[in-house]
């Protein structure tokens, strides 16, 4: 089930909405709960046992963890003693995620070494969300680890924090102590509540309005084929997906957010208008800023970050983008984008990152050749195709190509999409959410987002539907 769904919006969320209103206070969390394991086990019914046994078990390892803690002489002692369940907790979160995210890659990676069949590949279903929420756990345990928080001395508790449904499939990537007092706090704020429906609704318009129709302008530049583009062709399909996958990710992020606050949730916020950044670096300060954030606190400055000298600085900021890519799909293509970042934050870092930032035009000309280009290397997972589309990008002659005009091509795309790409390249500024912030208490504003609800709907029914892109993540 997903929030842009005919099933969703007038099914499950109006009788998850009724139901937790109409109980008391202290029974609220139990309708979360289970409302959440019924949104997972709609589309995932095997998989939820796989969810719930990961949130036992962590649930008992950061229990134990506290135990020992409280016995500890001091916090180094209680790190000491706490070190082999937290390698326990690693081993079996990362395991766990290894077997049905990264077994079949590995496996065609030593099959492809062999040159024969050395290992069948086991045909297992990537569960939704998988590696949304083992980061979220690991997340708890190892802070627990650390001594940051008390542990959740409720089971509930922990296992709502992880399971909650705005945020279950595709993120925020939530550190407990953003929700620790809220989790306690199951008041109705009718301020919240009225912050929420904005949010939910704007985020519904981008998916629906925006993403799933400008989609269209990337399918139809892979139904031509690489051989059948020019340059232009392939530019314009590039910011085609470009503009998909932002307001797709987006729009979702908004509206986990907005069910969240409806809820008297304040779970972060995962953009910042990242199309509006000056560089590479600049760019992943705004793009998913909490798995970002995740590698920074849990594995970019443990490595020791940026304190050990320029040579170590390089290894870690590699050893972060290849987990990166890594993390976002098991295919050469994914590594191959993470790495590509590797290469440009490490050129930025020293070399001209103070130019970009003092040089605007610069900076945003630069991004519009960089955005459009990575995007490219996460879409296209076949490394051959890939290749041969971002020689076309680079006006770099491919074999094998039809001797045809590709012009008549270019300009149909153009003279479909242009208005599209207008609407989509204004939306991607700033200026709109400002505009929101501005006008969410008028009524002509309220009406707006009414009328582009229903239109969103009607599209919906109308089949106009994709999956969020980050759902195979």
């Amino acid at each position: 089930m997903v929030f842009s769904s005919i099933e969703f919006l007038f099914r499950f969320l109006p009788i998850f909405i009724l139901l937790y209103f109409i109980c008391k206070e202290p029974y609220r969390i139990y309708v979360i709960l289970v409302g959440s394991l019924i949104f997972y086990a709609y589309g995932e019914p095997l998989y939820i046992f796989l969810m719930i046994a990961s949130i036992l078990i962590n649930h008992f390892i950061a229990e134990s963890m506290y135990r020992r803690r409280q016995g500890a002489e001091s916090p180094a002692d209680a790190k000491k003693r706490n070190r082999g369940l937290l390698a326990l907790s690693c081993i079996f979160n990362l395991g766990v995620l290894f077997i049905f995210k990264y077994l079949g890659f590995f496996c065609s990676i030593v099959n492809d070494i062999s040159g024969a069949e050395v290992i069948k590949a086991p045909e297992l279903t990537l569960p939704l969300g998988i590696s949304f929420y083992t980061f979220q756990i690991m997340s708890y345990v190892i802070d627990v680890y650390r001594g940051k928080y008390k542990v959740s001395r409720s089971v509930i508790s922990f296992a709502t924090y992880v399971s909650m449904f705005p945020q279950l499939i595709a993120g925020p990537i939530v550190n407990y102590s953003e929700v620790e007092h809220d989790m306690k706090d199951r008041r109705v704020n009718p301020k919240n509540i009225e912050n929420g429906v904005i949010l939910f609704v704007t985020g519904l318009i981008y998916k629906v309005l925006l993403a799933n129709n400008i989609s269209s302008l990337w399918h139809d530049v892979e139904t031509i084929g690489v051989h059948g583009i020019n340059v232009l062709s392939a530019w314009l399909g590039s910011w085609g997906f470009s503009f998909q996958i932002y307001f797709d990710f987006w729009g979702y992020s908004l509206m986990a957010i907005g069910l969240a606050r409806i809820m008297n949730f304040r779970i972060p916020q995962n953009f910042k208008e990242p199309y509006s950044a000056l560089s590479a670096t600049e760019f992943w300060r705004r793009w998913h800023i909490t798995l970002g954030r995740w590698f920074r606190e849990y594995l970019y400055i443990p490595l020791g970050g940026n304190r050990k000298g320029p040579v170590r600085l390089v290894i870690n900021i590699f050893v972060v983008w290849f987990l990166t890519g890594l993390w976002h799909g098991a295919s050469w293509n994914f590594i191959i984008w993470g790495l590509f970042f590797f290469v440009l934050l490490v050129l930025e870092k020293f070399l001209y990152l103070d130019k970009l930032e003092k040089n605007k035009i610069a900076g945003h000309i630069y991004m519009l050749f960089i955005i459009p280009l990575s995007w490219t290397i996460f879409a296209i997972t076949d490394i051959k195709t890939l290749g041969m589309y971002i020689r076309k990008m680079f006006l770099i002659p491919v074999a094998g190509g039809a001797n045809v005009s590709t012009m008549p091509k270019f300009l149909s795309l153009f003279g479909k999409y242009w208005w599209m790409l207008l609407i989509c390249a204004f939306f991607a500024t700033p200026i709109p959410m400002k505009l929101i912030k501005q006008y969410r208490n008028n009524i002509i504003f309220k009406l707006i987002l009414l009328v582009g609800f229903w239109l969103s709907v009607y599209q919906l029914t109308q089949g106009f539907d994709n999956p969020f892109l980050y759902f195979r993540f």
